[in-house]
């Protein structure tokens, strides 16, 4: 196994981006890419332990020179079957998708015709360089565990000067995680990320994102992210009480605010749902007082770079969210990523 966070993971001629370690997997060939190490997905609650075994915002770059095909493979416990992986390059989108499953299969990439010709002065803007191949792989809604079986090509890593020179870190629900969209280059996150000449750490835990200490030590003790939001967290009301919720919240911004206090720590509070607008809802469930509790326990923290941002003012109301009210589809997903860069701009200039 190899374990890698802080610092970027390099095997075969690629990058694993949003990869904490390489893991064997018994009873078949190939290494499974999880999101953080197992000494931090082992102390996570039961149902974080299996999210982060699932490959949101992972992703292989490499620069080809020729052909380049790689082999990839799911396991059992997706939402789907298959799970369709996407070919970026750089900023652009490929038109490679090939569905994976159980099985392994195989992608064939190489440097597109146009992209190879590009003028040197038509990259000078772009945060990732065109020449960077990035293969995305599918989060938990859509397929299971992801597993690397080999390279064949020659390839090397992209370098620094290839990539975003900042990092964006995000923690959250399915929401963050990016459940509903039909990529995941939609969801809010890639598209604040986007937007921000960003590169994108997303750590969204479908269903459990806890304010697990665990968690919170992670993301504290690493040291490449820039910029960091914490959306917490549609998945703790109805799950624990308000007060159990603020303190866990409470102890989740100190952790990460207090070891980067030079670094804005943004917690961003529940987003506009079900809750707030169907008349059945039980009012004791209302999510506007565990929006309350994070007001406060923000107002009260005496970390300098931690601020509070509103969910239904990133998502004023709920055109866009899909038919169960709660998950943002690509349109709002769009409107709370265009809203979010928004605000984090000025934050990451000073």
């Amino acid at each position: 196994m190899v374990s890698c966070y802080g610092t970027l993971m390099h095997h075969d001629g690629i990058q694993f981006h949003n990869v904490g370690e390489v893991r064997s997997v018994e009873g078949r060939d190939g290494k499974l890419l999880q999101r953080v190490p197992e000494a931090v997905r082992t102390d996570l609650n039961e149902g974080a332990q299996s999210r982060m075994r699932h490959p949101a915002g992972v992703e292989l770059r490499f620069v080809p020179e020729g052909p380049v095909r790689v082999t990839l493979s799911t396991l059992p416990g997706g939402s789907a079957s298959v799970g369709t992986v996407r070919v970026f390059w750089g900023p652009i989108q490929g038109a490679t998708e090939v569905d994976v499953g159980q099985s392994p299969t195989t992608i064939e990439v190489k440097t597109p015709e146009k992209l190879a010709d590009l003028d040197p002065s038509a990259r000078d803007d772009l945060a990732f360089d065109p020449r960077v191949c990035r293969i995305q792989l599918p989060g938990e809604h859509r397929g299971g565990p992801m597993v690397y079986h080999g390279l064949d090509g020659d390839v090397r890593p992209p370098r620094e000067d290839e990539l975003p020179d900042r990092r964006y870190l995000a923690y959250g629900t399915s929401i963050t995680e990016g459940e509903a969209p039909l990529g995941e280059h939609l969801n809010y996150v890639s598209q604040t990320a986007r937007r921000l000449d960003a590169d994108l750490v997303n750590l969204g835990s479908c269903g459990t994102a806890y304010c697990d200490s665990a968690i919170a030590d992670h993301i504290a003790e690493r040291d490449d992210w820039d910029i960091a939001t914490l959306s917490i967290s549609v998945n703790m009301v109805g799950t624990f009480p308000p007060e159990t919720f603020r303190e866990r919240a409470e102890a989740m911004i100190d952790r990460v605010a207090s070891a980067h206090p030079d670094k804005p720590v943004v917690a961003i509070t529940i987003f506009r749902n079900a809750r707030d607008v169907c008349q059945s809802e039980d009012p004791e469930a209302m999510c506007e007082r565990f929006r309350a509790e994070l007001r406060e326990a923000v107002a009260e923290t005496p970390h300098e770079n931690v601020s509070l941002l509103e969910g239904p003012a990133l998502l004023p109301t709920i055109e866009g969210l899909t038919t169960d009210l709660v998950h943002p589809g690509d349109n709002a997903m769009s409107t709370i990523g265009e809203n979010l860069a928004g605000e984090l701009r000025p934050l990451l200039e000073d």
